[in-house]
Order: C-alpha cells, then structure tokens, then sequence
C-alpha cells in the first residue's frame, strides 16, 4: 500500500509499505476513504516539535477491510469513523470520558513503524473501543467531510468549549483562527453561547467562516492590543469562557488575560514554551481545564448532530486533494493558503 512518510522537516514522501493486517484479536483493519492534514502535523512539519522518521497522519474516516476475533459488533464492510487514538473504552479513563489518557491506547501517526491516517489502509487496535460505525449508506461528499471534521478538529474544538465550561447566555473567547479555533466558534454556539469573539484572526477567508458559524465580532490584532480590544468589547469584564486553539506561549498568554474574574480557560492547543502565571490565576479564580480531546467520547453525539443537518463542520477543508499531491497538502496550511486540507485516498 501507498503511506504518506514524514522524512524531516518540510519532507513529506509517498512510499510502499506492506498493508497492515491483524496482529491481536482486538484489532481491525480499515481501508481509509478519507483522510486530512491536521493543524497540529505542522509543529513537526516545522520542525518544532521532534517526530520519528515514518508513517503520519491521525484523521480518517473508511471501511472496515479484517476484523480480529475479539472485535465485536463491527464487521467487514461497516463504514467508521475513527478518533485519532484508540483506545479500550472500558479503562477507568475511558469510563470517565477521557479516552485519550486510556491505559491501553495510544496515537496515530506518531511516526516509526505503527500506522498513521494518511494512507490507504490503517491497522486500528482495541478497534472495538475505538471506531465508531456510521449509520445508513447515502452519504453525500458534504456529509462525508463533516464526518471527517469529527476525527479530530471539530471534537477538539468542541472539547475547547466543554472545558471551558461554555453554558447558554455567555461571551465566549476564542483565540486562534486555524481549524480548531474555528470549530471552537461553532462548538461555543452549539452550546448556547449568546456572543463569540475571535482573537488574533488576519485572514479574511477564515472571518467569513467564523461568521458563519456565529461570531460576532473578530480581533485582528494580537497581544497586548488584542487583550485592550477585548475588554472594551465587554466593558473591561473579559469573556466568561475562553477557548485556546493554538498552544504558543503568546495565545496562552492571551487567554489567561481577557478571562474574566471566576472563567476558565479551555486549552486544546498543544502547548510549546508556555508557562501559567499561578499567582495571577489565584487572585482573579481563573480555572483551566483541557488538553488532547477525547474524540472518541463526543462522536456519538456530534455524528448524530451531523447527521441531522444541524452541524456542518466539513466546511473547514478548503482544500481538497488526493494522496499524490499530499506534500502539496502539507505546504499549502504551512504557508496559510489552506485552513484545512481533506485528502481522498479511495471510494466508499
């Protein structure tokens, strides 16, 4: 089979691995449909962050090809759409809705030799605990890329929310403008927020997307201004929730600073550099909660919301492409010519 390989910093190849096949009796094997380059690949793509010479990606959605003798109530043929770990689903933190800290999971795409989303076929463990069958057969191409969006970005952007404590009536902040932050704006609707602002947003493509999803009102400064900006929009309060959507040391910064007085702050962005000023936090009762979204533990709901036309979080990919042209993929959201990009690998 052909698997996307990530050879360095800004090298990203096609090579011939051997399809994977079953190895435990708790694992599947899926043949990928759809697949996508994610927001967080590009911390490594950009050499910030350290990956292993092999095999990436974490997001697809496709047909269930083997089952191992352990899988239950999944069968060949059944079209599914995977979280981007695997996990259990019957460890104490899987019970408890946090199913990317299972004691028996793990993360696609982490480089070296285990399988990573972006190719044609991936090796799932504990895929009973891990992949979640999707009802029905007519799909449309919208519907198919809004049940990608739920791999990762939209269940993070969700997690942002969740975390941060989003309720019905509240001013939210959401700080990044990438696909994250974007699901955040749709996700903080979703739950009720009665008003949205977005932080440290340039790009007007990414404004009309965020308006559409409900915000009111974009930032397009950052830092110290973005902060002043805020507070005058709510007269020197700060939001009552705060979602933070990137994980650099500035947009952290950001977030702790227009939290109002008892807010919490929602972090899904993979942190880099940052430090949280603890005394701060104390004396003004800022909480933080969040971290790698428990995909897994929001599908069934957000599948469901997508499938009865209330969401559409595919809007995201702005760039659709195919496995031949994914270095092409890679470069086009390094140099934010593409918010996000979806990758057709095969037909249903």
């Amino acid at each position: 089979m052909r698997a996307a390989i990530f050879n360095g910093p800004g090298k990203i190849d096609l090579e011939d691995r051997p399809k994977p096949t079953v190895q435990d009796p708790t694992d599947a094997v899926v043949r990928v449909v759809l697949a996508c380059v994610c927001g967080s690949d590009l911390w490594w793509y950009r050499g910030i962050s350290d990956l292993a010479h092999g095999t990436i990606g974490h997001e697809f959605i496709g047909v269930v090809d083997e089952v191992g003798d352990a899988v239950q109530d999944l069968a060949v043929g059944d079209f599914v759409i995977a979280p981007f770990s695997w996990s259990d689903g019957t460890c104490r933190n899987c019970q408890a809705g946090f199913h990317t800290a299972c004691d028996h999971g793990g993360f696609f795409g982490q480089g070296g030799q285990d399988d990573g989303g972006q190719a044609e076929y991936v090796r799932v463990p504990q895929a009973a605990g891990t992949l979640v069958k999707v009802p029905g057969d007519d799909l449309s191409d919208d519907v198919m890329a809004d049940l990608l969006a739920l791999t990762d970005v939209m269940s993070t952007g969700y997690h942002a929310a969740v975390s941060a404590g989003v309720t019905e009536g509240m001013t939210v902040a959401v700080v990044g403008d990438g696909a994250v932050g974007l699901s955040g704006v749709l996700s903080a609707k979703l739950l009720g927020a009665a008003r949205v602002i977005v932080l440290g947003s340039t790009h007007e493509d990414r404004h009309a997307l965020a308006r559409e999803w409900g915000a009111d009102e974009i930032i397009t400064v950052r830092g110290d201004e973005a902060v002043a900006a805020l507070k005058d929009l709510t007269d020197g309060n700060g939001a009552d929730a705060v979602l933070e959507c990137v994980g650099t040391k500035d947009s952290t910064e950001t977030c702790f600073a227009i939290a109002a007085a008892g807010a919490i702050v929602g972090r899904v962005g993979v942190p880099h550099d940052v430090t949280i000023d603890g005394e701060a936090t104390f004396f003004r009762n800022i909480g933080m909660r969040g971290g790698p979204a428990p995909a897994r533990y929001y599908q069934p709901q957000l599948m469901r919301a997508v499938l009865d036309g209330e969401i559409h979080p595919g809007r995201v990919f702005d760039l659709v492409t195919d496995l031949d042209h994914i270095a092409d993929a890679y470069a086009a959201m390094d140099e934010r010519r593409a918010i996000k990009a979806l990758i057709k690998i095969s037909e249903r």
